[in-house]
């Protein structure tokens, strides 16, 4: 068995999720070729549920075209639908080892408030923004991070 079969309750579910979608591969009149494949192979992996439009006019060599796919890409066939088809696969595991992402570096919006100098008046509320590089201390001052001094690799080798 080289592709997914699914339970009437997941096949449900998986229509409902796919009902918003848009097509991401296109499939002409030339049928199912390696690019098409490689592309619906390569979107599977990123998002697990996709549709793909046929714009093949018959019904049966569409319904052929689906089996073939789902065959070829070991995925779920979901549903085909005029000429709307739509396969799941399950999305790759990442594994333990992969390297972690680093904290956006894009500039970000930070809520500040400042006590009033007067005892009973109520603290003040401002949107400051903050970049990569900077962080918001606790009396709402933005500090920049120290810049690393690098040196050359033909002065590091030459002092060594």
């Amino acid at each position: 068995m080289s592709h997914i079969i699914l339970t009437p309750a997941q096949r449900k579910q998986l229509r409902a999720a796919a009902h918003h979608l848009d097509p991401v591969v296109m499939i002409s009149n030339e049928g199912l070729s390696p690019a098409v494949l490689k592309e619906a192979d390569i979107a599977l992996t990123a998002h697990g549920l996709i549709k793909i439009k046929v714009l093949e006019l018959d019904r049966t060599s569409r319904e052929i075209i689906f089996h073939d796919i789902a065959h070829q890409l070991k995925a779920a066939m979901v549903q085909h639908i005029g000429r709307q088809l739509i396969l799941w696969r399950e999305l790759p595991q990442k594994t333990k080892n992969s390297v972690k992402q680093s904290p956006s570096k894009a500039p970000r919006t930070l809520k500040a408030t400042k006590n009033s100098r007067r005892g009973g008046q109520r603290p003040t509320a401002r949107l400051i923004r903050v970049l990569g590089n900077e962080r918001l201390t606790s009396s709402g001052k933005i500090k920049r991070a120290k810049r690393k001094k690098s040196v050359s690799i033909k002065k590091r080798n030459s002092n060594a």
